[in-house]
């Protein structure tokens, strides 16, 4: 079975474009999960936020964009405006979530904030250390 998904997997070195992808592919269902309903998306602003369809379509959409450019990082890691990319993603993912906790407070820290945090520090962490490695001069 995994030798028929192999030829479709990044085929650089090292793990980081594997975690692209997995990013990638969980960012495209949970854009599904906003387009059709807005259950999982109120779990993420849990205070005094009122989450509309427009909000979650919004949200939706920003997170489909974030999903194709983490695609292309995972088949293109070595390519230095694709890896920016990427990480810019990682970098406003980050800040979002911290001042919807921090400084708007309509979030609570609970798993579906905190998940969101740690994927984006976990990837800025690994990226800023990994630049070098995977985009050589």
């Amino acid at each position: 079975m995994l030798n028929i998904l192999l030829p479709y997997l990044p085929q650089s070195e090292g793990y980081l474009a594997y975690w692209q992808l997995l990013v990638a592919t969980t960012a495209v269902f949970n854009s599904l999960q906003n387009f059709i309903t807005l259950d999982l998306t109120k779990r993420l602003y849990n205070r005094t936020a009122t989450v509309t369809p427009l909000q979650a379509r919004t949200f939706a959409a920003w997170t489909l964009v974030s999903a194709v450019v983490r695609f292309y990082a995972a088949y293109n890691i070595n390519s230095k405006p694709i890896y920016d990319m990427a990480l810019f993603t990682y970098l406003i993912a980050f800040g979002h979530f911290s001042s919807e906790l921090l400084i708007f407070r309509s979030a609570k820290i609970l798993p579906g904030v905190i998940s969101p945090v740690i994927v984006s520090t976990t990837s800025l962490i690994w990226m800023f250390q990994q630049y070098e490695y995977y985009v050589r001069p």
